[in-house]
């Protein structure tokens, strides 16, 4: 698949939202027990998880090896079900629709500006969040549950914690911290998209590369590094929120002041190497399997069409 020449004619709309949620959901197999490394770390200085036999995280790796020693392997892969379910229906909008929102905007110009790209982003990140916000709580919640004997689980299964959520917390519960996700994603969709858009038109501009799989992978890094840095610290309010308890916090505001004032501005970026490590590699599996999948199906398209 890596030898097809990419194609002159745009994939339709549909094959590129089919391609954006099954290569979101390769990049989560992949990255999984990186991004609940980095939400353990995140959410280390809450009580409840200070209570928990006092078991501290130190590092992505120190973490990682921490949860299986304690938990078993499969605490790495907690909440992979609603991870899926979250990347079915969050990616196929936030990069599938992307190019139409793109154009959208410019009318169907070639070459649209960087602003145009920022809101364009910006628009199918906010789109994403707002349908897809109950299964990222759930993912949170889960990947946050320690799997320790004398510690309560919270939920026992994907389906149940909807339903416990809805029952006990209501609509509210289950669209909780959407806000700061709809921030936080609005931010991560934008920057993602826009530097692997412009690191990707520069390296083909200046025949760095041809549109094959190390240019792929050379703009899906460097979207990877620049997103953490900007969106580390929304990332961390947005998950101390949604895993915290009823009542905990008054709002994702008051969330990131309780953090300021009491573990101070560091607290922000708790869980960035891992953050880094998960969303770079992420990323790279994510964009590099999206460009492929999004040239097989195109290929597959023409010889059916060819066909008929």
């Amino acid at each position: 698949m890596v030898g097809l020449k990419p194609s002159d004619v745009p994939p339709p709309l549909g094959v590129k939202m089919a391609s954006a949620g099954l290569a979101a959901c390769i990049a989560d197999i992949v990255t999984f027990p990186l991004d609940t490394a980095k939400v353990r770390l995140q959410i280390q200085g809450e009580k409840a998880v200070e209570a928990a036999k006092n078991i501290r995280y130190r590092g992505v790796f120190g973490t990682i090896s921490t949860m299986i020693r304690t938990e078993g392997p499969k605490s790495l892969y907690n909440g992979l079900v609603a991870g899926l379910q979250r990347q079915l229906c969050f990616a196929s909008i936030r990069i599938g629709l992307y190019d139409n929102v793109k154009n959208f905007y410019t009318g169907g110009k070639d070459n649209p500006g960087v602003l145009i790209r920022i809101l364009a982003g910006c628009t199918t990140g906010a789109m994403a969040v707002s349908f897809a916000q109950p299964t990222d709580v759930v993912k949170v919640r889960f990947q946050a549950q320690m799997n320790l004997d004398g510690v309560a689980r919270r939920y026992n299964g994907t389906m149940q914690a909807y339903k416990h959520i809805f029952q006990n917390e209501g609509l509210r519960g289950l669209w909780k911290g959407t806000l700061p996700n709809i921030t936080r994603n609005a931010l991560v969709n934008c920057t993602e998209l826009v530097t692997y858009d412009l690191i990707k038109e520069a390296i083909l501009k200046h025949n760095l590369m041809s549109d094959n799989l190390p240019c792929h992978f050379v703009s899906a890094f460097g979207a990877g590094f620049v997103t953490t840095v900007i969106a580390s610290p929304v990332d961390v309010v947005k998950t101390r929120y949604m895993n915290s308890p009823p009542g905990q916090y008054t709002s994702a505001i008051n969330c990131a002041w309780t953090m300021m004032t009491k573990e101070g501005p560091t607290a922000f970026y708790k869980g960035f190497v891992p953050s880094f490590l998960r969303l770079g590699s992420w990323n790279i599996v994510m964009f590099v399997s999206f460009e492929q999948i999004k040239r097989a199906m195109m290929v597959t398209k023409k010889r059916a069409e060819a066909t008929n």
